[in-house]
């Protein structure tokens, strides 16, 4: 069994997602925030350990269509986020892991119209959640 690196670049990293499980990242972002505490990683440094902590199930990568980078989130805590969809909103970012109950039928129907099998842990639905929904109403 391999030991876990427990390196200040790698707990730093660890505990900005963590304190923001909610939430997805690239790379920039985790660097920016973790050098405005105080550190001075470098960006090599910072993909290294997203790269492990990815491979260690600790971290979910995401590819981001919009913004043609890739996302990361802190997953150890959710079980296994490869399993279930996720939602997102596109005002504040927050994400919500989907019981995939709700979306079985339609996984069906993808696989019996496409012959389309929808990969849980990568799909992602994009809309508005209710707070910054009714935060939009208020501000109209």
């Amino acid at each position: 069994m391999k030991t876990e690196y427990k390196t200040k670049t790698r707990m730093a990293i660890i505990d900005y997602l963590k304190s923001n499980p909610d939430t997805r990242f690239t790379a920039r972002d985790i660097l920016k925030a973790v050098n405005r505490d105080g550190s001075n990683l470098d960006r090599s440094t910072v993909y290294r350990n997203l790269e492990r902590l990815c491979r260690e199930g600790k971290l979910v990568k995401y590819k981001e269509t919009d913004i043609n980078a890739a996302c990361y989130q802190y997953s150890e805590d959710h079980g296994s986020c490869h399993d279930h969809m996720h939602a997102q909103c596109s005002e504040c970012g927050k994400i919500f892991h989907l019981d995939n109950a709700i979306l079985d039928d339609t996984a069906k129907k993808m696989k019996k119209e496409y012959g389309l099998e929808i990969d849980y842990g990568k799909t992602v639905i994009i809309g508005v959640c209710e707070e910054c929904k009714q935060l939009n109403e208020k501000n109209k």
